[in-house]
C-alpha cells in the first residue's frame, strides 16, 4: 500500500488544524473528530509498530493487517458510534538502575491504532500551546536538544543555582477529573474526550487480574505522553512563566523533558524562595516530589581559588554536568556519562552475553556492534569521549569473559583474544553530538 497519497492528505488536515488553534488560542474547539476517516487510520496504522509487545488480546500487527480494511472500518464505526470499548492495557515491569522496577502499560494493537489516529489530531493543536523548553516526548524534539537548552542557559548565568525536579510515580498519579478540566480548555469534541475518557478508566491487567484505576497515565499508551505533558504544561510550565518568574528579582530559567525538570537562578534566595513553594504547588495537583532526589544545588562558577573540594555536579537524561576547563582554557560546563546509566548499561550487557554465548561469535560481534553504536548515538556528545572508550574497554572484558564460559576446555588467554578484535574490532566511540553543530528548535 503507498503511503505517499495519504500522507500528504494527513499532512494537509493537520496544517488546517495548527490554523484553527492559532485562530482561537483562547477557545475550545468543538469540531474535530471528524478529521479521522478511514484515510486517517490508515495513516495511523502505517505509523504503529508492527512488531511491538502485544496486549492482552494477543493480537500482533501481522494478524490485524490479514483483514486490514475491515477492521480499520470496523474500527471508524465504534469509535465515531461511541461503542468502542477500551480494553484494560496488559501491566509489566522492567527493572530500574536502582533495584527497583517500573511499571508499563501495554495496549492491544487496535487501541494502539486509535489512540495513534487521536494522537495526531491532538498533536497539531498542543504543539502550538507547549512551551519551548519542553522537550519530552513531543514532535521534532530530542532529549539532546533539552540538553543543548539547559548547556546555554547555565553558561549565560553569572551564578548557577540549580533545583533538580523529581516527582515520585508521576504517571500513576496524574488526577483524572483535573486531567480532563484541562483538557476541555482546548478540546471540546464530544467523540474525542470520550475516547480519551475510556483510556483513563480502562484500568490494568496484571497476572490476570483487572486492576481499575481513578489516576494515572500508563506508561506505554501511545497518547499517554502528550496527556502526561498537558498536565505539566500546566502545573509546571505556565505556573514557572505567568506567576513566578515575573516575581523573581534575577535571571531565571527551566529545561523540562517529559517529568524530568530543571530549574535554574541567577539568585540564592530566588532559588531558595521557589524551592519552599514547589512542594504546595505539585501537592495541589496531588502529585508528590521526592523529598531526597528534589534538591537545591549551587554550582559556582569556577575562579583561581577554585580546588576539588568545591566541585559541584548534577545529573540530567543520563548526563553528569560539571565545571571544567576547555581546550583554550576557559571553564565551561563539561558532560558525561553518569555513574548509574554507565554501571546500569554494563549489566545489561553482561547479562546479555551470559544469556548468548553460546551462539556464533561473529554473530555475537555484529549484535555487540549494534549495541554500542546505539550507545554512541546518545552518550557520544562532546567531551564525553573518555566515558565511551572506558565503555567499549568494559563492553570487550565483559564479552572475553562470557566467551570463556562457552565450554570445559580451558580458559582462552587473552593474548589470544586480542588478534581477534585488532582483526573485527567493537565499533569505535565516537562522538555524535558535536558543540560545533549545536541545533535547538526555534
Amino acid at each position: 500500500m503507498d503511503g505517499t497519497p495519504s500522507l500528504e492528505f494527513i499532512s494537509t488536515r493537520q496544517l488546517k488544524i495548527v490554523q484553527l488553534a492559532r485562530d482561537n488560542p483562547q477557545s475550545a474547539l468543538t469540531t474535530l473528530a471528524h478529521h479521522i476517516d478511514i484515510v486517517w487510520l490508515r495513516e495511523a496504522y502505517r505509523r504503529t509498530r508492527k512488531d511491538g509487545a502485544v496486549g492482552i488480546d494477543g493480537q500482533t500487527g501481522a494478524k490485524y493487517e490479514e483483514q486490514l480494511e475491515e477492521n480499520l472500518s470496523d474500527l471508524l464505526d465504534r469509535f465515531k458510534s461511541g461503542r468502542y470499548r477500551a480494553p484494560p492495557v496488559r501491566r509489566v515491569y522492567i527493572p530500574k538502575g536502582n533495584g527497583k522496577r517500573r511499571p508499563i502499560g501495554i495496549p492491544t494493537f487496535e487501541d494502539k491504532v486509535l489512540q495513534r489516529a487521536v494522537l495526531m489530531v491532538l498533536e497539531p493543536i498542543y504543539e502550538q500551546t507547549f512551551r519551548d523548553f519542553s522537550f519530552g516526548f513531543r514532535p521534532g524534539r530530542s532529549a539532546h536538544q533539552a540538553l543543548e537548552v539547559l548547556w546555554k542557559s547555565i553558561m549565560g548565568l553569572k551564578d548557577v543555582w540549580l533545583i533538580e525536579l523529581d516527582i515520585q510515580n508521576f504517571f500513576d498519579h496524574v488526577n483524572h477529573k483535573v486531567l480532563r478540566d484541562m483538557l476541555a480548555q482546548r478540546v471540546a469534541d464530544g467523540v474525542l474526550r470520550r475516547a480519551i475518557g475510556k483510556w483513563l478508566k480502562a484500568g490494568t491487567m496484571e497476572e490476570g487480574r483487572r486492576v481499575q484505576s481513578s489516576s494515572g497515565t500508563p506508561q506505554g499508551g501511545v497518547v499517554s505522553p502528550l496527556l502526561a505533558n498537558l498536565y505539566l504544561h500546566t502545573v509546571l510550565d505556565e505556573w514557572f512563566c505567568n506567576e513566578v518568574r515575573p516575581r523573581l528579582g534575577s535571571r531565571a530559567f527551566i529545561v523540562r523533558y517529559a517529568d524530568d525538570a530543571v530549574l535554574g537562578f541567577e539568585s540564592e534566595a530566588d532559588a531558595r524562595r521557589v524551592l519552599e513553594v514547589l512542594h504546595k504547588r505539585f501537592s495541589k495537583f496531588d502529585l508528590t516530589l521526592h523529598p531526597e532526589k528534589t534538591r537545591l544545588i549551587h554550582l559556582p562558577r569556577p575562579d583561581k581559588a577554585y580546588s576539588a573540594a568545591k566541585k559541584r555536579s548534577f545529573s540530567f537524561l543520563g548526563l553528569t554536568h560539571f565545571w571544567a576547563r576547555s581546550r583554550k582554557g576557559n571553564w565551561i560546563i563539561r558532560r558525561k556519562t553518569s555513574k548509574d546509566r554507565f554501571s546500569r548499561s554494563l549489566k545489561a550487557m553482561a547479562i546479555w552475553c551470559r544469556k548468548y554465548r553460546h551462539a556464533p561469535v561473529m554473530w555475537q560481534h555484529h549484535q555487540l556492534g549494534l549495541k554500542l553504536r546505539g550507545h554512541y548515538a546518545y552518550y557520544g556528545i562532546t567531551g564525553n569521549s573518555r566515558s565511551l572508550g572506558c565503555y567499549r574497554y568494559a563492553v570487550e572484558r565483559i564479552w572475553f569473559k562470557w566467551l570463556n564460559r562457552r565450554s570445559n576446555r580451558g580458559v582462552i588467554k587473552w593474548d589470544r583474544f586480542a588478534p581477534f578484535l585488532d582483526r573485527s574490532p567493537l565499533p569505535t566511540p565516537r562522538i555524535v553530538h558535536s558543540a560545533v553543530n549545536r541545533l535547538v528548535p526555534s
